[in-house]
């Protein structure tokens, strides 16, 4: 069975999708983009930052269902400049707990909203 799962710790979608959808006992995850879901901004300012606040976005999603980092399998990271990998590196890792999940990180020209960075994840239970 196939459900929605809709946060409102996390941004809204923009655009024809859901935040994330569990099937059984595994939640995927959408790409999230570092929009502060208390006022909407995005930030751009700091690769740091703003993958501190993608995870974050992930994480209250993940927990809606009773998930949490732990779980994740899987993870997609998008950037639009490989030079701030390291930064994206060290801020993602400090979200897991040793066993890190499989994961591609892909260098690519625009990502909505134009944001910096943007992660999907895959996590099962």
């Amino acid at each position: 069975m196939r459900k929605i799962i809709e946060s409102d710790s996390a941004p809204k979608p923009v655009g024809p999708y859901s935040q994330a959808v569990l099937v059984g006992n595994t939640l995927y995850v959408s790409g999230q983009v570092p929009v502060n879901p208390l006022n909407s901004e995005l930030i751009k300012d700091s690769i740091s930052l703003a993958t501190k606040q993608v995870m974050d976005n992930i994480g209250a999603i993940l927990s809606e269902v009773d998930f949490s980092f732990d779980d994740v399998v899987k993870c997609t990271i998008f950037v639009k400049d490989m030079a701030t990998f390291k930064e994206v590196n060290a801020v993602y890792a400090s979200y897991f707990q040793g066993n890190f999940p499989a994961r591609e990180t892909v260098e690519v020209s625009n990502l909505p909203l134009g944001a910096l960075v943007e992660i999907s994840a895959i996590a099962v239970k």
